[in-house]
């Protein structure tokens, strides 16, 4: 079935288009001070009209309705292009925030149906665990959103957080 661009959509996230709508999938959260847990994730991917998508993410339990992490944020397609990015490739940011007292800026590259991260800036309240680096991989791959995200928190080196995968619904 052929990819067709949201109506509306602004032409400077045309390489985001591929993300936008409803998804929907499980997952695992583990690390090494947190027990590995089975999550069901929801993200949505929106527009209105501007150069920008919005986000908006929760993870749950599996087997409750307890709610394990949200955020909420925006992507960006600078329009500044570094001149050594090949082409096909773009620059993209992430913006997000969530209510355990985070502020991350992600920067990195989507070329056709991947994304690449890494944290850029990250803040945090005064009562927030303390995470020092971020990378987020996000994938199409067979009609499925596949993703993973790394931190480094507690002292442990960057390494795998959460990962899912998730079909679009709607």
């Amino acid at each position: 079935m052929p990819f067709v661009i949201p109506d509306g959509l602004a032409p400077e996230v045309y390489p985001l288009a591929w993300l936008v709508g409803r998804w929907r999938g499980t997952g695992e959260v583990a690390y090494p001070q947190i027990p590995r847990v089975s999550v069901v994730g929801e993200v949505e991917v929106d527009h209105d009209g501007g150069p920008y998508l919005t986000w908006r993410s929760t993870l749950r339990l599996a087997d409750s309705e307890q709610t394990w992490g949200t955020e909420r944020g925006f992507w960006r397609v600078p329009p500044d292009r570094p001149e050594d990015l090949p082409e096909g490739r773009f620059p993209v940011e992430l913006m997000v925030t969530d209510p355990a007292g985070y502020l991350t800026l992600y920067a990195g590259v989507v070329s056709g149906g991947r994304i690449d991260l890494a944290s850029d800036l990250m803040a945090r309240t005064a009562d927030a665990a303390e995470v020092t680096a971020a990378s987020r991989l996000l994938g199409l791959v067979d009609g499925e959103l596949m993703w993973t995200w790394d931190i480094a928190a507690f002292g442990e080196p960057l390494q795998n957080y959460a990962a899912m995968r998730m079909e679009r619904v709607g």
